[in-house]
């Protein structure tokens, strides 16, 4: 069970969300159109997390915001090739993109193949310079195993990583707690300045408030902010914003 007030884990989840669109229809005026529910009566949103196609429109839409730009690479098969992924990364940030969000190759890495995994994240890490943010989805769903996914993250840590993100959101199996507690407990052995993205399905208060809730467990109550947890979900807002302006104590089952 876990017993929280609403309210205060909508206000908390809320500067957080990386409000998302990946469908394959997206379009400039779905951008467009998400870039403008950033800005609530509570606050504004961490970032948008979009196509690379759309950055360039992105970057106009949120002028004088300070919502960062979110976009995807080898996205969503892990699969693509190096040069590839270097030259959408490299085009993305021209265009404005603050932040990459990488996909592992999990296939690769299932398959024993650890130099591909590793070395495509070393490359984008390059290729991603600071300031610019990189996080590296693992696809937890995918990878299945716990021991492959602490493997993963630690990895990742390792390469250079600003966050670990569990999943794409475009398989069976996304965000879980069970793979989220595997990522944290990563986290907070390496003593690596290392953020946090659950990703996919992630759709209730409930929901943000298990993640919220694991993260204070593994990494301490302080620990949570902008720069270190990030919600990836496109349908979370709306029950965010609810919650806000209801404003009622929730008892719930745990997720």
């Amino acid at each position: 069970m876990l017993d929280f007030d609403a309210r205060a884990v909508a206000l908390r989840a809320l500067p957080l969300l990386d409000l998302t669109d990946l469908n394959d229809d997206s379009s400039r005026d779905a951008v467009k159109a998400l870039c403008a529910r950033t800005q609530t009566a509570h606050g504004h949103v961490a970032a948008v997390c979009i196509w690379s196609r759309f950055v360039g429109d992105a970057s106009v839409f949120l002028a004088g915001s300070d919502v960062r730009i979110a976009t995807v690479v080898n996205f969503p098969g892990g699969d693509q090739d190096i040069a590839a992924i270097i030259e959408e990364t490299q085009q993305s940030i021209s265009h404005g993109a603050d932040e990459i969000d990488l996909v592992m190759p999990y296939e690769a890495w299932m398959s024993g193949d650890r130099v591909t995994a590793e070395s495509t994240v070393i490359r984008v890490r390059t290729a991603a310079t600071h300031p610019v943010k990189l996080k590296v989805i693992l696809e937890t769903g995918r990878i299945g195993d716990a021991a492959l996914i602490r493997e993963a993250s630690d990895m990742a840590i390792a390469a250079g990583a600003d966050f670990i993100k569990t999943s794409t959101g475009k398989v069976d199996v996304n965000a879980t707690p069970e793979a989220a507690r595997i990522m944290l407990e990563a986290i907070r052995a390496s003593g690596a300045p290392v953020g946090f993205k659950p990703a996919g399905g992630i759709r209730t208060l409930e929901d943000a408030a298990t993640y919220l809730a694991l993260a204070d467990e593994i990494m301490g109550p302080g620990w949570v902010s902008l720069q270190t947890f990030r919600f990836g979900a496109s349908s979370l807002l709306d029950a965010l914003l609810a919650t806000i302006e209801g404003g009622l104590a929730v008892t719930g089952e745990g997720y």
